[in-house]
């Protein structure tokens, strides 16, 4: 199972925080360049939605969002968007086959164990239509740690990441790089990664 319980207590219990800190996503992590790649329609998976704001940006283009997340307050923010309905999952419950002309997962799988995050992404892989895009968005590291408010992190460096997305038969598309405090308020390097299957 890839749920720590104790990070999803501090989503569940800091959502609201989160949801102010992360609003402004103007120029975000190749979020324009995502949209602008998928098809009038689409039919998008926002995989570890949040509270909501990039699948309310996805419905508001047109876009068909299937909206998950592992936490319930995550998921009560993000219904209250219009055009969203949010359900309560993990990365374990995602199935399908050739669903998806895009799949945003922006700095959830981070979240995954090691030892499942090839499974993962072969399950993204396998619900991708051909060509779909895919976004992955991570914190850049070589180990495994809870943070200072007790979020579990699993962290890659970049070649580890490309290497398990080619694996998964994704295809590296670009990738950018930043800086910046997440909720607990510290500084980490990251990565985001447009691929496509």
């Amino acid at each position: 199972m890839s749920v720590d319980a104790k990070t999803i207590e501090v989503y569940d219990a800091r959502a609201a925080e989160y949801a102010r800190q992360n609003k402004d996503l103007e120029g975000r992590n190749g979020l324009l360049g995502f949209c602008e790649a998928l098809p009038k329609g689409a039919h998008v998976l926002d995989l570890g939605c949040g509270p909501g704001h990039y699948a309310a940006f996805f419905a508001n283009r047109g876009c068909l969002v299937d909206a998950v997340d592992a936490s319930l307050e995550m998921v009560t923010l993000a219904d209250q968007h219009a055009g969203v309905s949010a359900r309560h999952a993990s990365f374990d419950d995602i199935s399908g086959t050739a669903l998806y002309d895009g799949i945003w997962a922006n700095f959830s799988l981070l979240h995954a164990p090691r030892a499942d995050f090839p499974k993962h992404l072969a399950t993204l892989h396998r619900a991708c239509k051909p060509d779909a895009m895919f976004h992955i968005g991570m914190k850049l590291g070589s180990n495994a740690a809870r943070d200072t408010i007790d979020r579990m992190y699993t962290y890659y460096t970049e070649d580890d990441l490309l290497t398990h997305l080619m694996t998964a038969d994704f295809k590296i598309d670009h990738c950018e790089y930043g800086n910046s405090p997440g909720l607990d308020g510290v500084l980490a390097d990251w990565i985001t990664v447009a691929a496509h299957a």
